[in-house]
């Protein structure tokens, strides 16, 4: 079985640790030399990494990494116990809200962007959670 960290690409590693910090209360455990801050505090390893904006994503790529909003197919939840403040946290450490609360047969989630254009979702999950939904395979 293959183990998961998270990293999280942000153009200013201090304002990302201060964001990731305030808004989720991960906390430093060891910064790798000047490109990137080990967190701690979610049921995975963080890894905020220093990338400035016109550096390429890849070898090779037409552009420069852009960290206005932006899309993408992977993105990282956040389970939390109460919703509503955990919004507040996030939103007073510079995120930015970008739906109303919705609900779901497991819970209710806000959809989120941190200031470095990346896309979160903080989850509350009812006491069922995903076995409310959940069938059998």
């Amino acid at each position: 079985m293959a183990s998961v960290s998270i990293n999280i690409d942000v153009g200013d590693l201090q304002k990302g640790l201060a964001f990731y910090q305030a808004a989720l209360g991960l906390r430093p455990v060891r910064r790798l030399g000047d490109f990137a801050v080990e967190l701690a505090g979610a049921e995975v390893p963080v890894f905020l990494l220093h990338k400035p904006a016109s550096a390429a994503p890849f070898p090779g790529a037409p552009g420069g990494r852009d960290y206005g909003r932006h899309w993408t197919p992977v993105h990282v939840d956040f389970l939390v116990d109460a919703l509503e403040p955990a919004v507040a946290r996030a939103v007073a450490a510079g995120a930015v809200a970008e739906s109303d609360l919705q609900s779901y047969g497991w819970g209710r989630m806000a959809l989120m962007a941190d200031p470095f254009g990346n896309g979160f979702c903080l989850i509350q999950l009812d006491p069922a959670g995903y076995a409310a939904i959940a069938t059998p395979l």
